[in-house]
């Protein structure tokens, strides 16, 4: 994923309302932009860290810029964007760069399936072969050396285990897919310590055949590339 043109730089502020952040740019002017990203956002958003952010042509937008990056005072770069994650995993699909999701011919998002009234983040089918499921998370929280997921309680994230594990029963592929868009990231866990039910659900899914990838990505203020597959670790 490129980005077109190339993010802008500012020093946060401070964030607030969940979807706002006030940063300051290097000339001094003060801006306001929208974050999209509802969680926690532990670690990355210190008061002091680089903003990187995109502008938006749409003149009828509240807050023309947003938070796309973080850049850490101690150099690690952050999407904090948590809409990215389902593109790069897409982009990623359509251009063969994850191994272990080839050989499909065709790809759709937001697909209705399960008892929960819940969306596929991307659906792939071909002939001759089961529906491969994937729902997508992004992983940004970084502990201890360790990136875990989620960084807050997810009653909705334990819905899709259960989609998922459902779908599983019913004879289709099923894959949880972690975008881990940390660059100080190398390992993954589930957060037990912040969601134990989630943490629960994760091992129970896996041994009822839910597959779990994790791929790292590269990140700067020209583009987000997923890159290699990361170990996902026992709690």
């Amino acid at each position: 994923m490129q980005f077109s043109p190339p993010l802008q730089s500012a020093t946060l502020i401070k964030r607030y309302k969940r979807f706002l952040a006030d940063v300051v740019t290097s000339d001094g002017q003060q801006l306001t932009l929208h974050c999209a990203n509802t969680g926690a956002m532990t670690g990355c958003a210190t008061p002091g860290d680089t903003v990187w952010y995109s502008t938006s042509a749409n003149v009828k937008r509240k807050y023309a810029h947003s938070w796309e990056l973080s850049e850490t005072q101690t150099g690690d770069w952050i999407c904090v964007n948590t809409l990215r994650a389902n593109q790069l995993v897409r982009e990623a699909i359509e251009q063969q760069a994850i191994a272990e999701l080839s050989g499909y011919s065709k790809l759709s998002g937001e697909v209705r399936y399960g008892s929960e009234n819940s969306r596929i983040d991307l659906l792939l089918q071909a002939d001759n072969r089961p529906d491969c499921y994937i729902e997508v998370k992004s992983v940004t929280l970084l502990q201890q050396g360790r990136g875990y997921f989620p960084d807050a309680v997810t009653l909705r994230g334990q819905k899709h285990l259960r989609e998922l594990q459902a779908m599983a029963a019913q004879g289709q592929r099923t894959v949880l897919f972690f975008a881990v868009l940390h660059s100080g990231i190398e390992t993954v866990t589930s957060a037990h310590h912040i969601d134990p039910r989630y943490a629960e659900l994760l091992t129970q899914v896996q041994q009822q055949g839910v597959e779990v990838i994790c791929y790292g990505a590269r990140l700067s203020a020209e583009g987000i590339w997923l890159t290699k597959s990361l170990p996902l670790l026992p709690r």
